[in-house]
């Protein structure tokens, strides 16, 4: 699903088209570092907002449970500037029994290129944040279908 805010003639660049989920990120000047470059850190932030997102679009929010970030990684291509704007495919890589593997794809328009690439794992826990969770069947079905949409399959 593409971002309501984004421009509605939008096509989706290749490197993105087995990602459901696209998150504009606008780049903005206090992103940078002193080599006038996003920041390394910066990228985790700007992958939390798409995984949000992603997670909201699934309506995977409920008041009985959360989730916790377990591991996230980044691997970073080129260095981006200010202005760039960037598309963030989030996908889930693996859907285990209460956990779930997404990855991210960093895709500058500036430079018509992927950037950076990365990835979170994400465990469910009880409102208490105590006990593991497991999805559901019907949330199952529907995170599939979601990601069968674009034509990608997770790893189960």
């Amino acid at each position: 699903m593409i971002n309501p805010n984004f421009n509605p003639d939008f096509v989706k660049p290749e490197a993105l088209s087995k990602f459901a989920s696209i998150y504009v990120q606008p780049v903005i000047w206090n992103d940078m570092d002193a080599f006038s470059h996003v920041n390394n850190v910066v990228y985790y932030r700007y992958a939390e907002s798409a995984r949000i997102n992603y997670l909201n679009e699934l309506g995977a929010f409920t008041d009985e449970v959360t989730t916790v970030l377990a591991h996230s990684s980044c691997t970073y291509l080129r260095p981006v500037f200010f202005p760039d704007t960037l598309l963030i495919g989030v996908r889930t890589k693996k859907l285990g029994n209460t956990s779930i593997v997404m990855e991210y794809c960093y895709y500058s328009q500036a430079q018509q290129a992927v950037v950076a690439t990365g990835d979170s794992v994400l465990v469910r826990l009880n409102k208490e944040g105590v006990d593991k969770v497991a999805w559901t069947e019907a949330e199952r079905n529907n995170l599939l279908a979601f990601e069968k949409s674009v034509g990608h399959t997770p790893e189960l």
